[in-house]
């Protein structure tokens, strides 16, 4: 797995790619997010677009993530999920926890309500 980081949409857009199964690409992650967090940057939308895979791990992953920006005020949400993400979401009822638009830039706006 790889991940950019970017700023827009007053919000950050992490965008994943490749795997996303845990391990050491989820602890990266994890530091990074807690130097947003500790910037200040607390609104954080994670494209989905360019995963191919996710397990069990990446999923405990994006819990994680979630969980640590919540606690620091702000949210994390999903953005174009892909129907094979989708299912596993949906079997996980994972879908009813994580707030997911079709676009980067829907999931931006919603931080603006």
């Amino acid at each position: 797995m790889n991940y950019n980081v970017d700023e827009r949409y007053n919000c950050v857009v992490i965008t994943l790619k490749g795997n996303v199964m845990g391990g050491p690409d989820g602890s990266k992650l994890h530091d990074s997010l807690h130097e947003l967090k500790e910037a200040g940057k607390t609104n954080v939308v994670v494209d989905l677009s360019k995963v191919k895979v996710m397990n069990s791990s990446g999923l405990g992953m994006l819990i994680s993530a979630m969980t640590t920006m919540r606690n620091a005020g702000g949210d994390l949400r999903l953005a174009s999920v892909a129907d094979r993400i989708q299912s596993l979401l949906v079997i996980t009822k994972l879908i009813t926890v994580f707030k997911h638009f079709d676009t980067v830039e829907a999931a931006a706006k919603s931080f603006e309500e």
